[in-house]
């Protein structure tokens, strides 16, 4: 209760005095409330602010905010309503609640949050809407918590701890009592489970699980990545130990049930570095100029069952992630390196579509069949291309045919209106103990290419096979990888952005948003010092792909039909696909559950979303790192982003970005124009916008944050 002489009977504004207002009567939402009570409970001893209070209730009650059943007397309306929906933390203390119903977003301010985090399931209780408000509410219980586990570093002290968090979700320090510190020390990076957070305190109570090492050590640093994103840095011992006892031999039995391939010329192309080989290309003449090519793909299927202890894993993960300087598989390596991988000169199981095709990449036909197969030679991506400059080297004969028509193949696909995304990916080349010395970069060549033509080609055939209605063939459930239309909104964003950049993104028939106009405009910046800038920009004019079992095509591949069959070690829906393929064509089985293998679809969607985060989170920490060793030299960069807090820079040489703050500019008061992506001088009209190059030099580098500061040379 506000006292006689306090804060509250101090002169206040409107405004103040409406925030007490509607804190009082959410905290009793139920009462009904004179205004003799009203002023009591604010401390109003004022006529100036009992007058003003009067007028702020009488326009809460027009507003439909309060009701008065009785001549001043109120009660909040719409009192008890509750929704349930997940909850996101914004920094500026105006959190949201997205309902499950689809319904407008719940504004939830700071100390009606009850300590929810982004991505908690929660209940809403929700106030009276005022006019010209969006609805607001009050957490009254957080259902279930995404998130339970933080990372950070410890600083012990005598008596207890904290885990300070650089989290993007954890906004507080988490407090540790002595005795449940495992062992941990200052400067540890470790990890902490959440045991209570009182109301009433700022600060969780948390529980050392695990120590990752000291902070600024790689391993440590990697995996608490990982740690930081929900995804798994060790793998369990019980699933390990599952694949461990599964037989490497094939039996004759087994041999005889498939397709036998022995003898066929075969081989596999992957970066020098892989292990777990997913796919092998087979290729024999047969009459003039046809050939039967078949896409050999290794069948996990064959070893992980449907509910088995290595299968659960396997789903839960959903993916491998590719961290900077590692690979945290999605199966036990004893199955993704040895007995599923298509290693050269061992016997292996696969699912393979087998092409008859001539050389201009025309398919005569098709069959899909379970074989073995044995591998004749390993290739390197980089031995493949070398063999194609030069037409000489191991199977240079076959490499040239499998060349010509998988160029044949790509040429027809951009003709059709595949959009040509080809961007350079960023690579480190690390010292012993994972500090990267130096940034190199790889992008698509022939042998590349090779490989890419010729999985699309397998993965549209097979969901064809399935997913287009034909008089023999009725669709089942299947799981597709589709890729929606962009925006036309976004595309026209994009296309007047470019203009202003001096490009044209037009198709030969005029239009602006099609997919012939945004490759026209991919071809002109090739080799420009803006391509990675409009490059990354038309990415985000993109819809994501993702995984459905509702099929809507592929709009950046420009197929109908379009699904991921080839890489089952690394992916979880290529291991349903192979399923489903089981059921329905060995099996000869009914449809199976649309509704479960939407959850399957969806699941993995969002893990596929969660890994490229935490991948691109190891490339951001290392680019970070490297950049740490040169603090103070000067690069060439071009603006790759404009902000009201400042500018994004990308160096020319390595790509690393960083940002030059707004409060740095000092020669001019720079205002954001965002409608022309791009910052105004107030008093010299100078520009900084998307694309410009400037020199900048390196300011700071916070390896906590991932960040980079530049400064401008003038």
């Amino acid at each position: 209760m506000a006292k006689k002489g306090g804060k509250a009977s101090r002169r206040m504004n409107k405004r103040q005095l409406v925030e007490m207002i509607v804190e009082l009567f959410n905290r009793r939402s139920s009462e009904q409330l004179g205004t003799k009570d009203i002023f009591k409970e604010l401390g109003l001893t004022s006529m100036s602010a009992r007058t003003l209070c009067v007028s702020i209730l009488d326009d809460m009650v027009f507003d439909g905010y309060l009701l008065e059943p009785v001549f001043r007397k109120y009660i909040l309306a719409n009192q008890g309503s509750v929704l349930c929906g997940t909850f996101k933390r914004s920094s500026e203390g105006y959190n949201t609640v997205t309902p499950d119903d689809g319904s407008e977003p719940v504004v939830v301010s700071e100390r009606h949050s009850m300590h929810a985090l982004t991505d908690d399931y929660v209940r809403v209780t929700l106030f009276a809407k005022r006019r010209g408000r969006g609805m607001e509410g009050e957490v009254v219980e957080i259902i279930r918590r995404k998130h339970n586990t933080f990372v950070g570093v410890l600083k012990v002290e005598k008596h207890y701890a904290l885990l300070l968090t650089e989290s993007r979700i954890m906004p507080n320090d988490i407090f540790i009592p002595r005795e449940y510190l495992k062992g941990g020390k200052s400067g540890d990076k470790a990890v902490v489970r959440l045991l209570d957070w009182p109301i009433d305190s700022r600060n969780p109570i948390g529980k050392v699980v695990d120590i990752l090492g000291k902070e600024g050590d790689n391993d440590a640093e990697m995996n608490a990545i990982l740690v930081e994103y929900g995804l798994p840095y060790v793998y369990p011992a019980a699933v390990e130990d599952a694949a461990n006892h599964l037989p490497s031999d094939i039996t004759a039995e087994e041999i005889a049930r498939r397709e036998d391939f022995r003898g066929v010329t075969t081989f596999t192309i992957d970066p020098v570095d892989a292990k777990d080989f997913d796919d092998a290309i087979s290729i024999r003449p047969l009459s003039g100029d046809t050939w039967e090519v078949g896409v050999h793909i290794a069948d996990v299927s064959h070893y992980v069952t449907e509910g088995s202890i290595i299968d659960k894993e396997a789903y839960k993960r959903a993916t491998s992630i590719y961290l900077v300087d590692r690979t945290i598989p999605m199966l036990p390596e004893r199955l993704c390196n040895f007995l599923c991988s298509l290693r050269p000169n061992e016997d292996k199981l696969t699912y393979s579509v087998i092409f008859t095709i001539n050389s201009s990449a025309e398919v005569k036909n098709f069959r899909i069949v379970r074989a073995v197969i044995n591998s004749d030679r390993r290739f390197s991506y980089e031995e493949v291309q070398e063999i194609i400059t030069k037409g000489e080297g191991d199977y240079a004969a076959e490499i040239a045919v499998l060349n010509k028509m998988a160029q044949a193949m790509r040429t027809k696909r951009f003709a059709a209106g595949a959009i040509d995304f080809q961007q350079a990916e960023v690579h480190f080349r690390l010292d012993e103990t994972g500090k990267p010395v130096s940034v190199y970069f790889s992008e698509s060549n022939e042998s590349h290419q090779l490989i890419e033509e010729f999985m699309l080609l397998a993965n549209r055939t097979v969901s064809e096979t399935i997913g287009k209605r034909t008089p023999k063939n009725t669709p089942k459930t299947f799981v597709y990888r589709i890729h929606d239309t962009p925006d036309p909104e976004k595309l026209g964003v994009l296309a007047r952005f470019v203009a202003k950049l001096g490009y044209k993104m037009k198709s030969a028939s005029g239009r602006t948003t099609s997919p012939a106009a945004l490759n026209t405009l991919l071809t002109d910046i090739k080799g420009t010092k803006e391509q990675n800038v409009i490059e990354q920009i038309s990415l985000r004019t993109m819809q994501k792909a993702r995984y459905s079992t509702e099929n809507i095509g592929h709009y950046g591949l420009a197929f109908k039909y379009y699904t991921h069959f080839t890489s089952p070690i690394r992916r979880y829906p290529d291991l349903l696909v192979h399923r489903l393929l089981t059921r329905y064509l060995v099996q000869n089985s009914r449809s199976a559950s649309q509704a479960k293998y939407e959850e399957f679809c969806e699941h993995c969607s969002a893990q596929e979303q969660i890994a490229a985060n935490a991948e691109r989170a190891s490339i951001k920490y290392k680019q970070v790192e490297f950049m740490s060793e040169h603090i103070g030299e000067e690069y060439d960069a071009v603006i790759s982003g404009v902000t009201e807090w400042g500018i994004y820079a990308e160096i020319n040489e390595n790509k690393c970005e960083g940002l030059i703050p707004l409060r740095t500019l000092e020669d001019d008061y720079y205002e954001f124009d965002d409608a022309n992506y791009c910052l105004v001088g107030r008093r010299t009209h100078h520009k900084y916008m998307i694309g410009d190059a400037v020199r900048i030099r390196i300011a700071r580098a916070n390896l906590d944050r991932k960040q980079l500061d530049f400064e401008l040379v003038q």
